[in-house]
């Protein structure tokens, strides 16, 4: 079943990336985006039939409706996404889903990371506790536990049990830098892969970032030479082809096409879209050269009837330069082993022959947790909607929109249209 033109997205809002929040709670920051989308669209809070929402730290369970509530929602559908960089493209095709199926009429899609400044603690001294303060309650009594194993159920931590945690882990396959930085170096000696090559990703994006306000380095200018000075993270990845952890929110309404002439805004339409999920652990990969990303990329494309070619935008998840080569491949928009050269031809800020990442991407624009992913979604509704400011696009008609999760384990793809 092909979901083109059953719905759009006709609201956006974004809480700029900024380095920490401060004081508001998650709710409280995820409410200003969801309200800030519904006016955006012109719509009021009981028009809003669909949430869409990611896991939340500090809520266990109940996670929809916490934020129903929170927001003053009652819902007809709800669903939690967790796809890591893939949640914000991942919701948006399930939001047209769920009203293409009669499930909701206008679906929320609500991401926001909150990130507070660590303070350190003054350490307990000995006689600070008394033994007497200690209830027997306080101790797990899992037979076979001795005394001096048991810890307060407080403060005992969760054990991970996954295969990651066994099998990768212990070997040193510890975090994403370490994973990206394996595809960059196997890239290279397939493909002869230059730093330079990689840094010209970087350096186009951050041109873009000048000129959005909304953007972490929008004051700050790059160069090659700057980014192959930085210093080496994860050979060979330098920390300017890394992005930086941040914080915000980011929202969209999706609604019918039947509703879209309600809009305050212009519709930016779900054509076509695509997802894969290959592993989670880097070792389970089908191969470092086989991915999701392709697969995720093709079905988009296939619904929405058009070729990469075809597209005008390409708003790509950028956690490492790295990545960005690896998804110009493998979604089409050139060969096998060609990224490098292609990156290295073509000029890809907003006002070039190959527009890229026009917000300046998470490497630039900032990555605010799932919020990052969600921005090359919340950029590819802008531009389609002719709302990009200085960056905008002249004539876009088509735009892609891709998130990717874990390391390289999660693919979404989506093609807007400012058509139907």
């Amino acid at each position: 079943m092909s979901l083109r033109g059953a719905a759009a997205v006709v609201g956006v809002a974004e809480k700029a990336p900024q380095r920490y929040t401060g004081e508001e709670t998650i709710l409280e920051l995820l409410s200003e985006a969801a309200n800030d989308a519904i006016a955006d669209a012109g719509f009021q809070h009981n028009q809003v039939d669909g949430l869409i929402v990611h896991p939340i730290g500090g809520l266990p369970g109940f996670v929809p409706a916490t934020v129903a509530e929170f927001l003053g929602l009652q819902p007809t559908f709800a669903e939690v996404v967790d796809l890591g960089g893939a949640t914000g493209a991942g919701m948006v095709w399930r939001a047209a889903a769920a009203i293409q199926s009669g499930m909701c009429t206008s679906c929320l899609c609500l991401t926001g990371t909150r990130r507070r400044r660590r303070t350190p603690r003054p350490a307990a001294k000995t006689d600070d506790i008394k033994t007497d303060d200690i209830k027997t309650d306080d101790f797990k009594t899992d037979k076979g536990a001795s005394p001096e194993r048991r810890q307060p159920r407080s403060i005992q931590p969760s054990r991970d049990r996954s295969p990651l945690a066994e099998f990768d882990s212990p070997y040193g396959m510890v975090g994403a830098n370490v994973g990206y930085a394996m595809l960059a170096t196997r890239y290279t000696h397939e493909y002869g892969l230059t730093d330079e090559q990689r840094a010209k990703v970087a350096v186009d994006q951050r041109k873009n970032a000048n000129v959005n306000p909304a953007a972490i380095f929008h004051d700050q200018p790059l160069t090659i030479e700057e980014v192959l000075a930085s210093e080496i993270i994860c050979e060979p990845l330098h920390m300017l082809e890394i992005v930086m952890p941040a914080a915000g929110a980011a929202a969209l309404l999706v609604t019918s096409a039947n509703r879209v002439a309600d809009a305050r805004q212009a519709p930016a339409w779900v054509l076509g879209a695509g997802e894969s999920v290959t592993h989670s652990s880097l070792a389970q990969a089908p191969g470092l050269d086989t991915t999701g990303i392709g697969i995720a990329a093709h079905a988009a494309f296939s619904q929405a009837g058009v070729q990469p070619s075809d597209v005008g935008l390409a708003s790509l998840y950028d956690c490492y330069t790295i990545m960005v080569l690896l998804t110009l491949e493998a979604a089409g928009f050139c060969g096998r082993g060609e990224a490098g050269a292609f990156v290295q031809s073509h000029d890809m800020t907003y006002a070039g022959d190959f527009p890229l990442n026009t917000h300046g991407g998470q490497l630039s624009f900032g990555q605010a947790g799932m919020a990052g992913g969600m921005s090359h979604v919340t950029e590819a509704v802008r531009q389609i909607q002719g709302r990009a400011g200085d960056r905008q696009i002249t004539g876009l008609e088509l735009a892609y929109a891709h998130g990717n999760g874990g390391i390289i384990a999660e693919q979404a793809g989506l093609v807007f249209g400012a058509q139907r």
